[in-house]
């Protein structure tokens, strides 16, 4: 059977990103149907004025003029390697590469491409958010207004009824501020990856962590930290919690970052789990690696929702989980957050029985070197 052939058009159209091949004369050669979706109209300036029009359409998000669109096209042709920068365009910042590429006829070419916009994960989050800010303020604004007319009518005499009133006000108001938190560091945490800054922070902070000294800390700073949601009934959950890690074993990662990592995956044991039962934090050695396991005894993980884990705003629907405060939003940061490690995460779980869920990450090695 012959090997089927493409016109390049064709392959073009076909891909998600857009695509804009400029030849040695600047003109506009090549355009795809993602780049035309994207640009509307102003693919009309492009074909007219070439690499000119796409230095004033595609503003650099960064002010530093080393990394404006001409720059960047610059170093690609002299360096012949791709060169990754930011555009703005209404308003969103948008990953782009411009890279150098030879023609049949030996001329070289400018191709620049650029990812189409993807923010449903953050318009769900903030829709939701929104909602629950709502609620909040309505709730809140009916607190006061009953503490205003009963003190009004007088019909609050002793300044203990006062006390009790107002003690369940400010308790309304610390439940919404932690949620609050809460939500914004979900929201630094999705832009990091939205933005590519993610993979660029992890480089700079992984460093040599000696595991035991790591999990040793880390069991102490859990009296330290509120891990459930504020109206769950509050538990000694650092007793729950016991960790078998060998001597010697050291990883290259964030201790930032795991710490964050792990406190989730304690969140999770802990949410979906009863109150007396064990969680088990166990490292081996797995060839160049570590891995670390977090195991509980809890509800456990129905077979059919095993594809929806990681994935941004899907929860288990259980009816022990259903009714827990969240977003289903954290499984998937961890999950970018260690693959941003060098490293991998998954889990297994059955129903009734209890999850464990297993990261992988890199050892560290005397002749290793942070890039």
């Amino acid at each position: 059977m012959a090997t089927p052939t493409f016109d390049s058009q064709i392959l073009l159209d076909g891909l998600g990103q857009g695509i804009l091949i400029f030849a040695q004369n600047g003109k506009l050669v090549y355009d795809n149907l993602a780049s035309r979706t994207m640009l509307g109209t102003d693919i009309n300036m492009l074909r007219s004025n070439g690499w000119s029009a796409a230095t004033t359409l595609f503003k650099s998000a960064e002010t530093d003029p080393d990394k404006q669109v001409e720059a960047s096209r610059i170093q690609a042709l002299t360096t012949l390697k791709p060169v990754h920068f930011y555009i703005l365009r209404s308003g969103e910042r948008i990953p782009c590469w411009v890279s150098a590429i030879s023609a049949q006829n030996g001329e070289i070419c400018t191709m620049l491409s650029f990812e189409t916009p993807d923010w449903d994960a953050l318009s769900e989050l903030v829709t939701k958010f929104r909602l629950e800010m709502k609620d909040a303020i309505e709730t809140t604004a009916g607190h006061i207004d009953i503490i205003e007319q009963l003190m009004k009518n007088k019909q609050i005499k002793d300044m203990e009824t006062l006390a009790k009133r107002i003690g369940s006000f400010t308790r309304l108001i610390s439940i919404h501020m932690e949620r609050v938190g809460r939500f914004e560091s979900l929201m630094e945490r999705l832009e990091d990856i939205r933005t590519g800054k993610l993979k660029t922070m992890m480089r700079d902070r992984k460093r040599k962590i000696a595991l035991r000294t790591f999990f040793e800390d880390f069991e102490e700073s859990l009296d330290e930290v509120d891990l459930v949601d504020p109206e769950t009934d509050a538990h000694d959950h650092r007793s729950r919690v016991k960790a078998d890690v060998p001597s010697g074993v050291a990883v290259l990662a964030s201790s930032t970052y795991l710490t964050r990592i792990l406190h989730d995956l304690l969140r999770n044991a802990i949410m979906y789990s009863m109150k007396a039962t064990p969680i088990h934090i166990s490292v081996r050695v797995v060839g160049n690696n570590a891995q670390i396991d977090v195991k509980d005894e809890g509800y456990g993980i129905r077979e059919k929702e095993n594809e929806r884990v990681f994935e941004a705003f899907q929860r288990a629907r259980q009816p022990q989980i259903i009714s827990e405060y969240g977003y289903g939003l954290n499984l998937y940061l961890c999950r970018h957050e260690v693959e941003a490690m060098n490293g991998r995460m998954w889990f297994t779980s059955e129903e009734n029985i209890g999850t464990t869920f297993s990261m992988m990450l890199p050892l560290w090695k005397e002749e290793t070197s942070n890039p």
